[in-house]
């Protein structure tokens, strides 16, 4: 599932005080923080170190993963499509570690380090991210999950701990219950089971994937006039319509910053960049992968509760909080009843429970390392 802003974040109150915050910040007043006030001159310190944040926020994030031993690589499969991976030094039981739509092994940067502590860390791009295939003909749950376990079995080469994201965590799940010698345990990471399929995710009045994603994703394949698919997401992104004029900002904002970088991935120095993460990987996203959930393609032929019922392998949950839009638009990734029959079905699960937008091992990065200690510890 597509893995945008957030799912299961702030409310629409939330929203409206942080777009206070930037008003005051380019305005140069006082912004509440915990613990108090501080104050922002327009021209001081402070709102230089935050625009400089907001800009390079990434390459800090990066520098201490290259610093762990990390390098990238790539290997081809026997049909000739490439997966592209992140390698840590081994340093433990091997960890295969699967995004969500919508980014690339990178998005880890916050927990590599640490997990390279204690495993032998691999992170792969799904097909269409990153530098891997992007090859439609290769967007499926069970073409991913059958080229992922080739990964497993000729790349890790022995028997490991895997963790899937979001999407990721759906095709982590396929990959446990059909080849069990291959898994020793697993983490799904608000993996979106029963809110996949065009049906489910519009059931009521919809999930934040289908408005904020999917939608977006196949109207940009049906149009010509803009050929940016980052430009386009930003200019009929559903969560930043929830801010008002404030997308006509960060809009304009983008465009001048992509005119004056064509190379680099957007950013926008006065708009806190735990809004725009993912921009930092959706120039190497294919919208052609998302479009295979507006049109239910990407789980053909996948019996969701099949797979659940068949993984045998010890298993740890996490489940952001589920919450609901004042227009009744689920932020989640799924629903809290969603979530139960998912417990339900797995024979061997902890269900770890967080208040937390959708990407738990960004927000809280903590609860994701813990997790990922406990289950190798057994």
């Amino acid at each position: 599932m597509i893995k945008m802003f957030a799912y299961g974040c702030k409310a629409r109150q939330t929203l409206r005080k942080e777009r206070k915050m930037i008003g005051k910040i380019k305005r140069g007043k006082k912004i509440p923080v915990v613990g108090g006030f501080f104050t922002i001159a327009a021209a001081g310190l402070g709102v230089s170190r935050y625009f400089h944040n907001n800009l390079h926020y990434d390459e800090g994030l990066m520098k201490k993963v290259w610093q762990a031993g990390f390098e990238e690589k790539q290997v081809t499969l026997p049909d000739g499509s490439a997966i592209n991976y992140g390698e840590g030094p081994k340093n433990g039981p091997a960890l295969l570690l699967i995004h969500g739509q919508s980014v690339a092994w990178e998005n880890y940067d916050t927990v590599l380090p640490e997990l390279s502590k204690s495993f032998h860390v691999f992170a792969a791009d799904c097909y269409g991210h990153g530098q891997s295939s992007h090859n439609a003909n290769l967007y499926s749950c069970r073409v991913n999950a059958e080229a992922l376990l080739w990964f497993i079995e000729n790349v890790v080469k022995e028997s490991c701990y895997l963790s899937g994201h979001s999407s990721g965590g759906i095709l982590a799940a396929w990959i446990a219950a059909n080849a069990p010698e291959w898994v020793k345990g697993l983490i799904l990471e608000d993996p979106p089971f029963f809110h996949v399929t065009p049906e489910e995710i519009q059931e009521g009045k919809g999930a934040f994937a289908w408005h904020d994603g999917y939608v977006i994703t196949h109207s940009f394949l049906r149009q010509d006039d803009i050929t940016d698919y980052p430009l386009y997401y930003l200019k009929n992104s559903y969560l930043l319509s929830l801010f008002g004029g404030l997308q006509g900002k960060i809009v304009r904002s983008a465009v001048k910053y992509r005119q004056q970088n064509p190379d680099q991935p957007i950013k926008i120095s006065w708009v806190p960049h735990t809004w725009l993460r993912m921009l930092l990987y959706m120039d190497n996203y294919d919208p052609k992968f998302g479009d295979t959930f507006y049109n239910g393609s990407w789980l053909e032929g996948i019996d969701q509760e099949s797979i659940l019922r068949s993984i045998k392998c010890p298993v740890i949950y996490l489940k952001a909080n589920t919450q609901y839009g004042k227009d009744g638009v689920l932020y989640a990734a799924n629903t809290d009843e969603d979530a139960n029959q998912i417990q339900s079905m797995l024979a061997n699960c902890k269900r770890i429970n967080r208040k937390s937008g959708h990407d738990i091992h960004y927000e809280h990065p903590d609860v994701f390392l813990s997790a990922c200690k406990s289950l190798s510890a057994g």
